[in-house]
């Protein structure tokens, strides 16, 4: 298991999500206002009959029909696509309403609007230091959604805020777990895949509880701080030139030893152990160096 994998603590939540009771708006609308209007026939039918018992009775029965229907519209709830309500009676969770379009819910009901749309955050850049002490810079973005809109109503004051900072601490606490760069251990800057995996599990653990669930995550900057960035760039330079000149060193042995297997094979020439060693450091001069050989034309003996 790699050093930055580490489980995040987070409180259990007390609350989970469950459908509310709600009926559909239509019919509902159809009854407040079919209310309204027989209170209004019903005072004025009364107002029609003459006599003070008559309309007192008229005027009562109208409002009571009015007050009827205005409660029964006061139920209605309209919930457009991507978003959801969460119903709260006197202080308790009621539920929520995910059915889109024109519904009708308790009409005393506290209605929240809760978006249940897929939402990008991007952090800012952060200056923190990497795993090898190095400062770097740092920044990432988030995809995720609301899965639970109970726990990201109930559970945290302000769930897009929460996302926010629990976002950042999760890159700082990735960007120092790991070097920038290096060659015999994960780093950010070769093992991308492997980075944005953990830093997509560390964000689940830490904003499950809020009812939020993280779809991807990617780093969308990484970079030495400006202050050593010339000094790094310098270090990567020498050690990609020391990586080619070990390359070259190890292709020049083996064409080395070939040659002189070959010369041995095919009986060419019969070198001992001090022409060998000469004809090995002209091979590996010639190969190594960096600019072509200047031939020399031997016109004497092998020892001349």
């Amino acid at each position: 298991m790699d050093e930055a994998t580490t489980r995040v603590e987070m409180p259990r939540p007390q609350i989970s999500e469950r459908a509310a009771r709600d009926a559909g708006g239509w019919p509902m609308l159809g009854l407040a206002l079919g209310l309204i209007l027989l209170g209004a026939v019903a005072v004025l039918a009364g107002i029609a009959a003459g006599g003070a018992g008559a309309l007192t009775a008229g005027i009562v029965a109208g409002v009571l029909l009015v007050v009827a229907g205005l409660v029964v519209a006061a139920g209605l709830t309209p919930v457009a696509p991507g978003e959801a309500r969460v119903l709260q009676v006197l202080g308790r969770y009621a539920g929520t309403v995910r059915t889109d379009g024109l519904r009708w819910v308790n009409p005393i009901t506290d209605r929240r609007k809760v978006s249940t749309r897929i939402r990008n955050h991007e952090t800012g850049i952060a200056k923190v230091n990497d795993l090898d002490g190095n400062p770097i810079e740092i920044s990432a973005v988030v995809v995720w959604q609301v899965r639970d809109t109970a726990r990201a109503t109930f559970e945290v004051d302000d769930f897009v805020e929460f996302v926010a900072f629990q976002t950042e601490a999760a890159v700082r606490h990735i960007a120092g777990s790991f070097p920038y760069d290096a060659h015999d251990r994960t780093s950010l800057r070769d093992n991308a895949d492997e980075i944005t995996g953990q830093l997509s599990e560390e964000l689940r653990q830490r904003v499950a509880s809020a009812g939020v669930d993280i779809i991807e995550s990617r780093i969308t900057r990484l970079a030495y701080a400006p202050e050593i960035a010339q000094s790094m760039l310098r270090r990567q330079q020498a050690g990609a030139v020391v990586a080619a000149r070990q390359r070259i060193v190890e292709g020049a042995v083996g064409m080395v030893r070939l040659a002189l297997e070959r010369l041995d094979e095919e009986n060419v020439v019969e070198l001992d152990e001090e022409r060998k060693a000469a004809m090995v450091s002209n091979l590996l001069v010639v190969l190594c160096a960096d600019r072509d050989a200047q031939p020399v034309v031997n016109a004497g003996t092998l020892y001349q």
